[in-house]
């Protein structure tokens, strides 16, 4: 129910920008974006000093930090279709940033340990489970259909700039003032979200009404993503994509170092140049990206496919640099588009639990393919899992467009939003 719709400006780069509610939405998400990074590398940089250099530990704070996806990303999507998703959201950002004010005392203090890392890895882990489904099922709420689009678009942006300027920030504070500070500093972030969604106008949402608590909910939503093969096309599009195409922390680092000899500060500017194709993306898919049609989910995944594998082969550093930047745009045009035409397609009263599965098959599918990319890499070299998450991404593309072609739609369908629940 919607007391109140903000006029659309579906041309304008900026259009979900003059929604109230978003504008809220938006500034509180650029700070505690750039406070999260920032967080990302005071946190590994910590355990690091904790643990003697232990690359072991690092990856035991990686694994208790992302693994509660894996468990608590669906719930999350049923919790998103059963309350209140703005007071959902305030308790679960307050739950986070207590997390960071916790780690930042212990460390300013000195009385932080290895184990209280851990702990609070974990502790984060389960609040941001929780917290992204119903992030994205909110989205809507704010700007409605007609600006879905723009603004999942404008999440990308933002979160882009801030892995851009969140880690170079960290470094700095880092190096002045310790890791300590870096964690209180994310903690106060944290009340920029907070006080954009207190100060948001209920009446101007455009809300859904929350689903009554009853067994087997769960069960329902999958059934329902079942019984959409456009949606299931989409969605095994986004799992096999980002297992084996969207894991460049660990392909780029093996190509910067393994391939081309190089060090930390070659891995950094390939990431920065890939970010720079992101920003790009974000900001033409913020222009026209409207009602996305699976074409352009399937299309924008083949140019990535594509990309992935010459980015795999090229014979210098240089031109590897280059393809970042066409990489990184086609990267984020298929994550918004899939986002976009997910939520659009699916009915308002499953759409937490439909993104729930989105999640949990978006990130977790990476600590699958993070290992099979590296065994992969210690036997056929650095470019290997490049050229295979490229190969993955064509015949995914291929295989998805020719099932969709045999049930009588195809990659020029638009995903449609099936008849009402209720």
């Amino acid at each position: 129910m919607t007391a109140t719709v903000d006029a659309p400006a579906p041309r304008s780069t900026f259009a979900s920008l003059r929604v109230r509610n978003y504008r809220f939405f938006a500034a509180g998400q650029i700070v505690s974006l750039a406070g999260t990074w920032m967080q990302r590398v005071a946190q590994d940089w910590l355990v690091l000093d904790l643990s003697g250099g232990s690359a072991t530990a690092l990856g035991i704070a990686a694994a208790l930090q992302f693994s509660p996806t894996l468990v608590l990303s669906l719930w999350g999507g049923v919790l998103a279709d059963r309350l209140d998703k703005r007071r959902a959201l305030i308790v679960l950002q307050t739950g986070m940033g207590v997390c960071a004010l916790v780690l930042g005392t212990a460390v300013v203090t000195g009385v932080v340990a290895l184990w209280h890392v851990y702990l609070l890895c974990l502790l984060l882990g389960c609040f941001s489970a929780l917290d992204v489904p119903v992030r994205q099922a909110f989205v809507p709420e704010l700007v409605g259909d007609a600006q879905l689009g723009n603004a999942v678009a404008l999440n990308s942006l933002t979160f882009n700039l801030a892995r851009i300027v969140g880690p170079s920030v960290a470094g700095v504070l880092i190096a002045v003032t310790g890791t300590g500070w870096v964690f209180l500093i994310n903690a106060a972030s944290f009340a920029a979200v907070i006080a954009g969604l207190a100060l948001m106008d209920p009446a101007r949402l455009h809300r859904v009404t929350p689903v009554p608590r009853a067994p087997g909910q769960l069960r329902e939503g999958l059934r329902y993503v079942r019984g959409r093969p456009d949606l299931v096309a989409v969605l095994a599009l986004v799992f096999l994509v980002s297992t084996f195409g969207i894991n460049f922390y660990l392909t780029l680092a093996l190509l910067a170092r393994n391939v081309f000899g190089l060090g930390a500060d070659a891995y950094g500017l390939l990431t920065t140049l890939l970010a720079v194709g992101s920003v790009g993306g974000a900001v033409l898919a913020a222009r026209r990206l409207r009602r996305p049609r699976l074409r352009l989910v399937t299309g924008a995944a083949l140019a990535f496919g594509v990309l992935v594998t010459l980015a795999g082969l090229m014979p210098t550093y240089l031109l590897t640099g280059v393809v970042m930047v066409p990489l990184g745009f086609a990267a984020l045009t298929f994550t918004t588009a899939a986002n976009s035409a997910v939520q659009l397609s699916v009915e308002p009263a499953m759409r937490g639990r439909v993104m729930g599965l989105y999640i949990l098959l978006f990130l977790g599918g990476t600590p699958v393919g993070a290992p099979l990319l590296g065994l992969l890499a210690e036997s056929w070299g650095g470019r290997s899992p490049l050229v295979l998450g490229g190969v993955v991404t064509v015949a995914s593309v291929l295989v998805v467009t020719l099932v969709l072609v045999c049930r009588g739609g195809g990659p020029r369908a638009l995903l449609r939003r099936e008849p009402s629940l209720g």
